[in-house]
C-alpha cells in the first residue's frame, strides 16, 4: 500500500508541479500524505486518466510476460513432451495410426468441456486421417453427475469404442438434460448410442469400472491439470478452452517436425 501511495503522488506531482526525483516524492508523502489528495483534487479528470493508462500499460505488460513464459515453457514440452500412458483397450476415436494423439482430461458436466468438445470436432474434420483423441476422466467434485457420466462411457467402452464415443457427444452436446434429467437422461443417451442395456447394467455394478477413471484422474494431477478441460498434444499441453487456431498451431509444429 505504501508503494501503491507513492505512485500515485508521483503522478499528482506531476500534475501539480515540475517532476520531483523519485526521492523527494518518498520524503514528501511520508511527510504529509495529503498532498496527494489535494493534488487528485485539482484535476480529477487528468488524474484517472494518468492511472487507467498506467493500469493499461502494466496489463500489457503482464499479458507479454505471461505470453512469454507459455512460449517458452512450451518449447521445453515439444523438447521434452508429457508423456500420458495410453494403455490396450482404452477407447480411442479416430485413426490408430494417426500421428498425432490428444489426450483430454475432461468433465461431462462442465461447460468449458462443451467448449472444448467443439473445438476437438473441428480438430478432427480438419485432420481426419492425422489426429486421433483418448478421452479421460476428470470429474470435479462440485458437478455431481461428472462421475456417473464417466462410469457410463467406461461401461459402454467395453462394448464398443465407437458406441462410447456416441454416448458421449450426446452427454456433450445436451448438457442441459444432464443437469435436469441425470441417470434418465444417461440411459437414453446409451441406448440410443446402441448399448446393451443388460450388460451395461452389469458393467455398472462392478468395482474395476472405476480403474481407469481413477488413473486418469492421478495422471492429470500429476501433470498440474486441476482444472478441465485440459489437453495433451503429443505430450504438449494446452489447459483451458483454447480455440482451433491453437490447436492447430500446435498440431502443425508437430507435423512439420519443427
Amino acid at each position: 500500500m505504501k508503494h501503491m501511495i507513492i505512485s500515485l503522488a508521483a503522478m499528482a506531482f506531476a500534475l501539480a508541479s515540475c517532476a520531483p526525483t523519485p526521492k523527494q516524492i518518498k520524503e514528501a508523502v511520508e511527510k504529509d500524505p495529503s498532498i496527494v489528495f489535494v493534488a487528485i483534487e485539482k484535476d480529477p479528470e487528468k488524474f484517472i486518466e494518468v492511472v487507467n493508462k498506467a493500469a493499461r500499460d502494466a496489463q500489457q505488460k503482464g499479458a507479454e510476460k505471461a505470453q512469454q513464459e507459455e512460449s517458452k515453457k512450451r518449447d521445453e514440452e515439444f523438447a521434452n513432451p508429457l508423456k500420458p500412458e495410453v494403455k490396450e483397450g482404452r477407447a480411442i476415436h479416430g485413426p490408430a495410426d494417426a500421428k498425432i494423439t490428444i489426450v483430454e482430461y475432461s468433465d461431462f458436466e462442465c461447460p468449458f468441456c462443451s467448449r472444448g468438445y467443439n473445438t476437438i470436432k473441428e480438430v478432427l474434420k480438419n485432420y481426419p486421417t492425422q489426429v486421433r483423441l483418448v478421452f479421460k476422466h476428470l470429474p470435479l467434485d462440485f458437478h455431481p453427475k461428472a462421475m456417473p457420466a464417466a462410469k457410463y462411457f467406461e461401461a459402454i467402452a467395453r462394448q464398443s469404442p465407437e458406441k462410447a464415443y456416441k454416448f458421449h457427444d450426446a452427454i456433450f452436446e445436451n448438457q442441459a438434460d444432464l443437469r435436469t434429467k441425470g441417470e434418465a437422461f444417461m440411459k437414453e443417451a446409451a441406448k440410443k448410442a446402441g448399448a446393451d442395456m443388460k450388460k451395461l447394467e452389469k458393467d455398472l455394478a462392478d468395482p474395476s469400472l472405476m480403474t481407469n477413471i481413477n488413473a486418469d484422474m492421478e495422471e492429470a494431477k500429476k501433470f498440474g491439470f486441476s482444472g478441465t478441460p485440459g489437453f495433451l498434444i503429443n505430450g504438449v499441453s494446452l489447459r483451458g478452452a483454447y480455440p482451433f487456431s491453437e490447436f492447430k498451431t500446435i498440431i502443425d509444429r508437430h507435423l512439420s517436425g519443427k
